[in-house]
């Protein structure tokens, strides 16, 4: 059955959405899979390393015309009749949804919705959306959530759709799993300063709603306790700024490695080298964490996690066995747990090994997609 899927978010942008849907590619067979995302900065020299094939195409018109979307219609379209596709996989409900709906009806091409969570609270925010919304999952063949969480709160916006969900797990890929050659791990500790420093990581788009803004005006308090700490961020995002001017204020320019983005094959080494790996996520103005990839990814490089209670974090983080989940903004709590790990080794080193054992057992894309075998 031949595949396209269709997302707004994909390599080499950065973030949890465009990770799962790379990652569902990969998992898939390259010869009956088509990705179409839009252009992307350096995506020719990612895209060229893929054995599947990837269309870059404008999703949208200007503004002066309306329905802008009308222009992933035809690029879709487009797609379907050249590579005979038998099926689309799209991410995001709106406005991918609307364009999957008129292609079933012109072109009786079935369609999976693919939800994040995001799309979820936009797309319901007003009646006419609502309205489409239902349109376009009445005639979806499922909708798959990221989370059980995200599976609820679907259910609750629109109890119509409670038959037609499967929740299916992002999978980390195998090269979190394997230990980097610790001439590298030694070479980028030197890189950022690192030799004979404890090191907590944070890894994701800096976004309101991560708590990485809230974690700086806790550095000073967890730095008393463990001086030796050093707190290593890779990302970037509308946040950024704010957050290094927060860096500023409290002086800690000698204790923040501030990476930036970077490849995501460069990631594992990032997660091995740590000690703990921390992101106090918390909701939003109504956005809450669908599940939370990089707590999967620090899981199977076996590194204890401490994460902010929101949406289905609590899926991807046991509490008190691959690590901890905290209310953020409760401030002792979350400097208690930090710096419990970073004393107690051998506790980390449990959790750690006990959250990649949870990742072999449940988080596989071999498993995973056994759950939607009868759409593939």
């Amino acid at each position: 059955m031949k595949k396209l899927i269709v997302t707004l978010e994909y390599p080499p942008d950065i973030g949890g959405i465009a990770t799962y849907t790379d990652q569902f590619a990969e998992a898939l067979d390259s010869e009956e899979v088509v990705v179409l995302a839009p252009p992307a900065e350096n995506s020719e020299e990612h895209d060229q390393k893929k054995d599947f094939k990837i269309y870059r195409r404008k999703f949208y018109y200007p503004k002066f015309f309306w329905p802008r979307w009308l222009q992933l219609f035809f690029a879709i379209r487009g797609i379907v009749k050249e590579e005979d596709i038998d099926i689309i996989y799209l991410h995001h409900i709106i406005p991918v949804g609307y364009v999957a709906w008129m292609i079933k009806k012109l072109m009786n091409i079935p369609y999976l919705i693919f939800s994040h969570g995001i799309d979820i609270v936009s797309a319901t925010r007003s009646g006419w959306k609502k309205m489409w919304v239902k349109k376009v999952v009445g005639q979806s063949e499922r909708v798959i959530m990221n989370s059980k969480s995200l599976e609820e709160r679907l259910h609750e916006r629109l109890p119509e759709t409670e038959d037609k969900t499967t929740v299916l797990y992002p999978c980390p890929e195998q090269q979190f799993k394997q230990k980097p050659d610790q001439k590298k791990i030694k070479k980028l500790k030197n890189r950022l300063s690192l030799e004979g420093k404890q090191v907590m990581l944070t890894v994701g788009r800096l976004i309101k709603g991560k708590g990485v803004e809230y974690l700086v005006k806790l550095m000073p308090e967890i730095l008393k306790q463990r001086p030796h700490l050093v707190w290593v961020i890779v990302g970037s995002g509308p946040q950024e700024e704010e957050i290094k001017k927060r860096i500023r204020k409290y002086n800690l320019q000698n204790v923040v490695r501030f990476v930036g983005s970077i490849e995501h094959n460069s990631l594992p080494d990032y997660y091995h080298m740590a000690d703990l790996f921390a992101v106090p996520t918390h909701p939003y103005h109504g956005l809450e964490e669908g599940l939370g990839l990089v707590f999967l990814e620090a899981a199977a490089a076996g590194v204890p996690v401490v994460a902010g209670e929101s949406g289905g974090v609590s899926e991807a983080v046991v509490d008190g066995k691959t690590g901890y989940v905290v209310k953020t903004f409760r401030d002792d709590e979350v400097i208690e747990k930090i710096t419990e790990l970073l004393d107690d080794k051998e506790l980390a080193r449990e959790m750690g090994s006990k959250a990649a054992q949870r990742i072999e057992e449940k988080f596989v894309w071999q498993k995973q997609l056994k759950k939607i075998d009868k759409y593939m």
